[in-house]
């Protein structure tokens, strides 16, 4: 009997560390052109580096991003895995990014980040169920407004004050695949 309690609960707290219940997907905005991330430390299609996931140093990767749009009132960032096993599992939130700012350095910790589904303000890195690979999205959302957000706001929050307001936005999706 120990041998099983020591199987399953182990397994059924990495199911629900892993699983979202983000089912509503946050507004899209049409691409705008020259709109994009740059050279940055996540790459369009290529394996995350371990060091920003949880067998790492579980710091935020480097992002950097060219051709905000004219008119653009704040720049919203969000990072999410929408293989989870419980839905779209979200890991940071960040909000209320001047539009004239062009990056985010590795391990940045912005004036303004919401709650992630992990239950903390800030950044938290990728930690799929061991031997599986997951896709993760990092979305860039142009609005034509400032929110009026608190740090620590929830997905919810931030889904709710950006509806009707995104002018455009960019993405760019890595995978990692945890050992």
């Amino acid at each position: 009997m120990r041998r099983v309690v020591a199987v399953v609960v182990p397994l059924v707290f990495a199911v629900a560390a892993c699983g979202g219940d983000d089912d509503e997907p946050l507004p899209t905005g049409p691409a705008a052109a020259g709109f994009a991330f740059t050279q940055s430390g996540i790459a369009e299609g290529e394996p995350i580096d371990s060091r920003y996931t949880c067998d790492g140093e579980d710091v935020s990767p480097a992002l950097a991003w060219e051709g905000v749009p004219e008119g653009t009132a704040e720049l919203a960032l969000v990072m999410e895995d929408p293989d989870a096993p419980g839905g779209t599992f979200t890991h940071w939130l960040v909000y209320g990014l001047d539009p004239g700012e062009t990056e985010l350095s590795e391990g940045a910790e912005p004036a303004l980040q919401g709650t992630n589904d992990f239950g903390n303000v800030g950044y938290g890195g990728p930690c799929p169920p061991g031997g599986e690979t997951h896709d993760y999205v990092f979305r860039l959302l142009a609005l034509d407004q400032e929110l009026e957000l608190e740090e620590g706001a929830s997905r919810d929050d931030l889904l709710a004050a950006v509806e009707g307001h995104v002018v455009a936005e960019t993405q760019v999706t890595a995978p990692y695949t945890r050992s």
